[in-house]
Order: C-alpha cells, then structure tokens, then sequence
C-alpha cells in the first residue's frame, strides 16, 4: 500500500506471482563459484657467495663475537647472501609474472671482491655489512629493475652488501666502529647465476629455498 495525492492505493489485489523451474544441469550454485586463492610469498632476488668468502665473512664474525662489543644475532653461515632486489610478500600469481621478466635477462658472469667491513648508521648501529665491489653487480641489479619496472619500484640506493650481523644494542660504540674500521677483506669470486628466493621467517631465523635458478653466460 502507497499513499500518493492523500489517496490510498492497495496493490494487494493485483499481486502475482510468476513459478518456473530450471533445469537441474542450469542450476547456479554460488559455492563452486568462490575465488582462487593464492599463496603468499615472501620474496627477493639474491647471488649466493662461494664457500670460501663465506669462510672469510664467518672468520670476520668469530672476531667480533669475541670482543663483545654488540648484543645481536650473527647471520648463519648458510644464509649469506647478496640480495639485489627486495620484493616482499607477493602471491603466486606475481611470482609467475617475475619468473617470465627474470629470464628475459641476458647478462655475461662477473667477478666481486669482498673487501671492507662498515655499518649504514654510525650513529644508529643496527645493521654489521661486508661490502661487495665490482662494476658487474651494480649492472645486473639495474638490469633486473628495468625488467622488473612496473611490478616493483626501482631502487633508489642500492649498495652491494652481506649482511653478516643483525644488531639490538651497542655496548660500546666507539670502540666497535674501530674494530670495524681495522677488518679487512681480500676474497675475490665470480658470479654465474642468481636466484629467486622465498624466505620463511621462523623464531629459529629465516629458512630460504630457490624459486628460480638463472644462470648468466
């Protein structure tokens, strides 16, 4: 009923009422129309470092241990890496997508020296690196960030490092960035492939495994 004008007017007489049937194959079932889910993963794309620099980086690591300089967490032997590109967590369709640009890459091997050791911040110590030099390195990171131009964002200062202490607190730090200062790196490697790697953050530390594999000619 509906006014319209102070007159009432009830449709309630001329109500009707349409049945059909549909046929059992046409029927629609919202349930087997639910969306695709997809995995998401937490990416980057890294050169893994030969076992003799990470011999030489886990010397470097014995020494500071030793003079106890910093309360922190050393990196694990087997996670020493140089990481290119941080993609962060993307879902399995994207992963696709960087897997088809990443093998568009056409780049010659290269050889890196490890030479000194330093921080970011002297003022705010957090992060204990092991620079890696080489003109080759600075090129493939740039090559995989125009492939990568759209899907992510270029970097916008990236130094080649290793990672090699996560810090918490400074005990002393003058004295910390001294040690520092005296360590030097002379282990030289070539470069052949690099990876597209998934990390799995645990309470142990983050567990890696290889997406992809892309060896360089």
């Amino acid at each position: 009923m509906i006014c319209q004008k102070n007159k009432l007017i009830d449709f309630s007489e001329h109500k009707k009422i349409a049945r059909f049937s549909v046929p059992e194959n046409h029927r629609f079932s919202w349930h087997s129309q639910k969306p695709k889910r997809f995995l998401i993963l937490r990416c980057f794309i890294a050169v893994d470092i030969p076992e003799k620099a990470r011999e030489e980086i886990t010397k470097v690591q014995k020494i500071l241990e030793k003079r106890n300089l910093f309360m922190g967490k050393l990196t694990e032997k087997e996670n020493l890496h140089l990481t290119l590109k941080f993609l962060g967590e993307i879902d399995e369709g994207k992963v696709g997508d960087v897997k088809k640009k990443l093998k568009e890459i056409k780049f010659s091997r290269f050889k890196v020296k490890l030479r000194e050791i330093g921080v970011f911040s002297e003022d705010f110590v957090r992060i204990i690196w092991a620079h890696l030099s080489g003109k080759g390195v600075l090129e493939l990171q740039k090559e995989i960030d125009e492939k990568l131009d759209g899907f992510f964002p270029k970097e916008k200062r990236f130094m080649s490092h290793l990672t090699i202490a996560r810090v918490k607190s400074v005990k002393n730090r003058e004295k910390l960035l001294e040690e520092l200062s005296k360590i030097k790196l002379n282990c030289e490697f070539e470069v052949d492939r690099f990876f597209l790697k998934k990390s799995t953050l645990t309470g142990e530390g983050p567990i890696y495994e290889n997406l992809l594999e892309l060896n360089l000619s």
